[in-house]
């Protein structure tokens, strides 16, 4: 496993007849001591689909599935005698309810865990299971009043805990890129959508679903009515790279009577010869300030205007119609919206399409058209007025 998940105890934690463990920490694992005068035979099954996954004969030895994402395994043990008779020792089929069960999101960026959260509650509730969710320091203030049927930790109070190893089971939430064989996932992220993924990966309803805020102070910041939006993010592909896009859009909101509020964290950011700066009429309320007082200006604004980026799924959270223009990724990959932008004459979807990997520290990342005059066409050419008509329904609505 990568090493931003904290691993299990090399020995599984749950006790069978026979000296033999178990547990379904990072899969399935079965430990079988030195049998003398026989072997034994192992037999490991999905059980909902009947599929005989892993099925041999062994003498000692830790067994470990190949899949790490949920899957209700059955084992089947026997003992083969020296005279070849077949004995049952051992059947167990996962089975999580009431079972002590962690699931790791190890990443701190906002719009990963704020996409993927819902779900563990959601696992939490269908497996009926008492699960402990790892996660940023940064973000569990906003979530231990709602979610209360869920431990929350970071990742640090885990390896001080013995938590992981008590527990039954273990589920990683993440991005896979290179998981050819959909060893920790079933399916390839870049096709079921950023948020969706958790869902395939806990074995839930993969259905839309919010994460539930609580705010401290929820009151309204500034009485006149007000836009937000963000213009930052960590890539150049996930700009909107039209020069003139932002200016010409504050400058309509504040023709039609609206404050725009810029809520990014950095007032400016980039890389090399390219540093892209908060739009000019914008009220700067950048910084590096708590998540809570960001939701708390997008819960009274009109609504939001950004990009595919965590400040989006914030707004998502809090009920603020978003306006999210986005070309590199295609519209499955975020949460539903009426106000998506994208231009379809544009290249675009670079981000879902697993032919095209992403590299993380390429800060000009534009893997069909780099370093030519197509490169970011997919937001280039999303257009001032396409923006400005895709968000002309919310203006002035109450």
């Amino acid at each position: 496993m990568s090493s931003a998940y904290i691993n299990p105890p090399e020995m599984p934690v749950c006790e069978a007849p026979l000296g033999i463990r178990y547990d379904f920490l990072d899969g399935a694992r079965v430990y079988l001591p030195e049998l003398e005068g026989g072997a034994w035979f192992v037999t490991l099954t999905d059980a909902d689909s009947g599929l005989v996954v892993y099925q041999n004969e062994i003498k000692t030895g830790v067994l470990k599935s190949k899949k790490r994402y949920f899957v209700r395994f059955e084992i089947k043990i026997q003992r083969r005698s020296d005279a070849g008779d077949m004995e049952p020792v051992f059947q167990h089929v996962l089975d999580l309810r009431d079972q002590n069960v962690v699931v790791q999101i190890p990443v701190g960026t906002i719009g990963d865990v704020f996409a993927w959260f819902p779900y563990v509650s959601r696992f939490a509730a269908a497996r009926q299971a008492r699960v402990t969710c790892v996660m940023s320091p940064a973000l569990i203030p906003l979530f231990e009043a709602t979610y209360p049927e869920l431990r929350l930790m970071t990742a640090a109070q885990l390896e001080a805990d013995s938590t992981l190893q008590r527990a039954y089971a273990n589920y990683h939430i993440g991005l896979f890129f290179k998981d050819t064989e959909n060893t920790l996932q079933p399916t390839d992220f870049r096709h079921v959508g950023l948020h969706k993924t958790a869902a395939y990966i806990l074995g839930v309803d993969p259905s839309e679903i919010r994460p539930r805020i609580a705010l401290e102070d929820d009151t309204r910041p500034i009485a006149e009515p007000y836009v937000c939006i963000a213009t930052q993010s960590s890539a150049q592909c996930k700009y909107w790279n039209n020069p003139t896009g932002w200016l010409d859009v504050v400058s309509h909101l504040k023709a039609r009577g609206y404050r725009v509020i810029c809520i990014d964290q950095k007032p400016v950011h980039g890389a090399g010869y390219v540093w892209n700066r908060i739009p000019h009429g914008a009220e700067d309320e950048t910084g590096d300030r708590p998540l809570a007082e960001r939701a708390r200006w997008l819960k009274h604004a009109a609504f939001f205007v950004g990009l595919s980026s965590g400040l989006s799924w914030l707004a998502w959270a809090m009920e603020t119609p978003v306006v999210m223009i986005s070309g590199f990724t295609h519209p499955t990959n975020e949460f539903e919206t009426p106000y998506r932008v994208i231009n379809w004459h544009a290249c675009n979807s670079c981000w879902n399409d697993p032919r095209e990997m992403f590299d993380h520290n390429d800060f000009f990342w534009c893997p069909r058209h780099a370093n030519t005059s197509k490169q970011f066409e997919c937001t280039r050419l999303i257009t001032s007025e396409q923006v400005i008509r895709t968000i002309e329904p919310l203006l002035n609505i109450e």
